[in-house]
């Protein structure tokens, strides 16, 4: 994003160019490994993006917050006290950030905000999250709040929860505030005790596809699915003292498993665990320098995300069916919550060229779709530009 671009907005939507604003970003992610962990007390391995949204602000005087973003046209203004839920529903974002704050005793005061998000839209790389961090930062910073930037992740994940209605767990929030350049966070969801893992992926880059795919199933199969956790753990703890599907050694699950009577429940709980000892597996060949095995791993977790969680659909498991045939490509999986979003796969430099024509065309060929492709840059976390 040109900040020149768009500091030039500001004043055009905003006027009064002598007053000044001030201007902030947060960073998309893409989940390496580590997949519907989260919300199970698990491990994930997320890294920031250079995609994001960037936010200019300032306070203006007056007793409205007025919300605007150069991707739709659906301004919105609010008073600066009593919120309630928007019928533009983007504003949900921001706006349920700023009512966490005013519940901890901070009051908002009037504000010209311009948002800008260059994360591909429902891509499933997290542009919400993005808009809850650099909203919390922001607000940190411009009302002298003296969060640390862990208050501030908490503080976007109850926004979500709360004020969105959306049941996430806290590794999109996390990788946001959390991210650094050329490392990937390996996160315990449980206990939030978190690593920078140093990502030296040589001549190999990440890879994004976007499956274009609208992901109409994807809210309803999340909570389905977190049911079916819930329940394994019911069925568990009856014989062993365990809240969380996190909780459990894989070699433990196994010594386990059949107190679960339905299959299918059984199976969602086997990916649970099977993918938390995954990313230790994952953390452990990066930091011995061994991406042939990274990308293993990868392609362990799409297939059980396929197999045993069944998050995936045609779109997702052809695209990384496709991927995994070029040559230069050490590993594909999806990365998100499911049904539609995209896939990141860890591919040679030289293969970029090949691997964008050759995918790209056995996908539209089968779905009938355009995946789009963008390679992933790994970012610094949220922060004032």
């Amino acid at each position: 994003m040109e900040l020149d671009l768009l500091h030039d907005k500001f004043y055009k939507l905003y006027g009064k160019k002598e007053q000044s604003c001030h201007t902030f970003f947060a960073p998309g992610r893409v989940n390496l490994i580590g997949e519907h962990t989260d919300y199970n007390g698990g491990y994930v391995f997320p890294c920031a993006l250079q995609y994001g949204t960037y936010l200019a602000v300032r306070l203006n005087g007056s007793d409205r917050m007025h919300f605007s973003t150069t991707n739709f046209d659906q301004p919105c203004s609010v008073p600066e006290r009593g919120f309630s839920r928007q019928d533009t529903k983007w504003v949900n974002y921001p706006l349920g950030v700023m009512d966490q704050l005013v519940k901890r005793g901070f009051g908002m005061k009037g504000m010209d905000m311009l948002f800008s998000g260059d994360v591909p839209n429902a891509a499933g790389l997290s542009s919400s999250a993005s808009i809850e961090m650099v909203t919390a930062v922001a607000m940190n910073e411009l009302y002298d709040m003296h969060f640390d930037m862990i208050d501030l992740i908490k503080i976007g994940q109850k926004a979500e929860n709360e004020f969105v209605g959306v049941n996430c767990g806290i590794m999109d929030q996390f990788a946001s505030g959390m991210g650094k350049t050329e490392h990937a966070v390996y996160l315990d969801c449980a206990t939030l005790d978190f690593e920078q893992v140093p990502l030296v992926l040589g001549d190999y880059k990440l890879m994004i596809s976007n499956t274009n795919k609208r992901r109409g199933l994807a809210d309803s199969k999340y909570n389905e699915r977190r049911a079916e956790c819930e329940s394994s753990v019911e069925f568990i703890a009856m014989t062993e003292p365990v809240s969380l599907l996190g909780e459990l050694s894989y070699a433990r699950f196994l010594d386990l498993q059949h107190l679960i009577p339905d299959e299918t429940v059984r199976r969602r709980a086997h990916h649970v665990v099977s993918e938390n000892q995954r990313v230790l597996d994952a953390v452990k060949a990066l930091r011995e320098s061994d991406l042939v095995l990274f990308g293993q791993l990868m392609n362990a977790s799409h297939d059980s995300l396929r197999d045993d969680y069944e998050v995936t659909g045609i779109e997702l498991d052809t695209l990384t069916e496709e991927a995994r045939k070029v040559e230069g490509v050490l590993g594909s999986r999806m990365t998100g919550a499911g049904f539609g979003g995209c896939t990141v796969s860890l591919v040679h430099k030289d293969a970029i060229a090949r691997f964008i024509t050759e995918v790209g065309s056995a996908y539209h060929a089968k779905t009938r779709l355009k995946p789009e492709f963008y390679l992933g840059e790994v970012s610094d976390g949220a922060r004032k530009l």
